[in-house]
């Protein structure tokens, strides 16, 4: 948990990221650690969890994290987690809360109260379209043999 501090406060203070960092950790050795980058890559996926993530993933040629611990200097926000969970890891620790975040200017909550609104009452409208068409890649996807399951 250290490190995964020690990478948020070297971000904000000498790279002008976000203050967030994160390691992963396998056997007790990290095998890959990340800040937030999303000012500097202009990538609004580039929180600190992900880059880790991504980076972990590439060090084990594996798109699971089983084994694995995640380090994080704050609770995840809603995409971290949702890419925390695909990846499986074993367990998560975070430091700062998300009230924490909150109070520094970084808010999920409208990301939170959005996923409980139907598709059509979100902030950015979202609509169905051409879904009859588009069954066809889950068909394909469950006739093909060998697919790698996840």
């Amino acid at each position: 948990m250290q490190r995964a501090i020690e990478l948020a406060i070297e971000n904000a203070r000498s790279r002008g990221g976000g203050p967030f960092g994160c390691v992963v950790v396998k056997d007790g050795r990290i095998i890959a650690e990340g800040a937030n980058c999303v000012t500097s890559a202009n990538d609004p996926t580039a929180h600190a969890e992900m880059v880790a993530i991504r980076k972990a993933c590439a060090a084990l040629s594996s798109f699971q994290l089983e084994g694995c611990e995640i380090y994080t200097s704050c609770l995840p926000c809603p995409m971290c987690l949702g890419a925390i969970y695909w990846a499986r890891p074993a367990r998560v620790f975070y430091a700062s809360s998300d009230r924490d975040a909150a109070d520094a200017g970084f808010d999920d909550s409208l990301i939170y109260r959005e996923l409980e609104l139907p598709c059509h009452d979100r902030r950015i409208p979202m609509q169905q379209l051409m879904r009859e068409e588009s069954l066809t890649a889950f068909e394909v996807w469950k006739n093909t043999p060998g697919r790698i399951e996840y």
